[in-house]
């Protein structure tokens, strides 16, 4: 227990100086942000509790690869395709909730408040909304000036547990940072296109009965699976009881459960929700921090501002970042 204390501590002292952002960002300049956001969230989540998964993975591919910069965001053109056209983000949806907020923001506070801290607030709130724990989000994110879809990199649903550790550490997040982000698959569906390969023949590491339930259902089409078989609405610890049980769904999380790296983490968080909770929080917070330190406050986020002609009234910004 002391190990996790201090490394609960050490998370909250590193983030500070990780990057340059700042709690109560927007008090003076739109100090109605978090509470728009919020009720944008707010509404969505009383017709679609699925929202809450919908967020989580659209922060987390954003993030991910390199920076919270929003360039997920971005609409393709028939010029030139964007994140959204990489094969691992054509599923993520969420979108026009962002862009019912930036209207709404837009409204109140013209050109100040960035689409990447947006997309971070609106998951908090979302995760909040499901019984999750409420942190606190560090905000001043840029939006970033580029969407390239060959530079997406994100763990693949079969990659080995190593494998997935180490694209983890490449964003500064450390071994209990990835399990407790993964536990946002408790949350989470999968299309059966995910995890088509585990039910081709019998695999060992499943649940018997969870493996049949899961053929019979993705015999035809490729419909969804919730990734918690138990509370899959709900942001509990569940997710890490069920993959002790073998009812991982997706190979990732079934290997979390048993290899030598993950099994002691995955078995702390399967017995100590709390525990699970706050270093979620923190490891959200840490993902957070990836930023950009040139970019702009987008107008639109699926689009990047249009150069203006003088140059004192472009829209671009540049701000300090603490590097390592």
């Amino acid at each position: 227990m002391k190990r996790i204390f201090s490394f609960l501590v050490f998370v909250f002292m590193f983030q500070v100086a990780f990057a340059d952002l700042k709690i109560d960002f927007y008090k003076d300049t739109c100090p109605g942000a978090e509470s728009i956001i919020l009720g944008v969230v707010q509404s969505a989540f009383s017709s679609d509790k699925s929202i809450t998964a919908a967020l989580l993975r659209m922060y987390f591919h954003d993030c991910f690869n390199a920076a919270c910069d929003a360039s997920i965001l971005i609409d393709s053109t028939d010029a030139k395709p964007s994140e959204k056209a990489a094969e691992p983000n054509l599923t993520v949806r969420g979108f026009e909730l962002i862009d019912k907020a930036k209207k709404a923001l837009e409204e109140s506070c013209p050109s100040t408040v960035s689409c990447a801290d947006i997309i971070a607030v609106a998951t908090r709130d979302a995760v909040a909304l499901a019984a999750g724990l409420k942190y606190t989000v560090p905000a001043g994110r840029l939006d970033g000036l580029e969407s390239d879809p060959n530079k997406v990199n994100l763990p693949s649903p079969s990659v080995p547990v190593f494998n997935a550790l180490q694209q983890f550490k490449a964003n500064r997040l450390d071994d209990i940072d990835a399990v407790a982000l993964l536990g946002g698959h408790t949350v989470g569906v999968a299309h059966c296109s995910f995890f088509q390969d585990r039910l081709s023949s019998f695999d060992r590491s499943m649940d018997p009965t969870l493996f049949q339930q899961l053929q019979k259902n993705c015999s035809s089409g490729n419909p969804t699976a919730n990734l918690d078989q138990q509370t899959p609405f709900g942001f509990d610890n569940e997710y890490y009881n069920q993959i002790k049980m073998r009812r991982g769904i997706l190979q990732i999380d079934q290997r979390l459960a048993f290899d030598r790296l993950t099994a002691g983490i995955v078995t702390d968080f399967a017995l100590n929700p709390f525990r699970f909770q706050q270093s979620f929080a923190n490891a959200m917070i840490k993902l957070g921090n990836l930023v950009t330190n040139v970019g702009e406050v987008r107008q639109n986020c699926r689009v990047f501002n249009q150069p203006q002609a003088n140059n004192e009234d472009k829209k671009q910004k540049q701000r300090p970042l603490i590097t390592f």
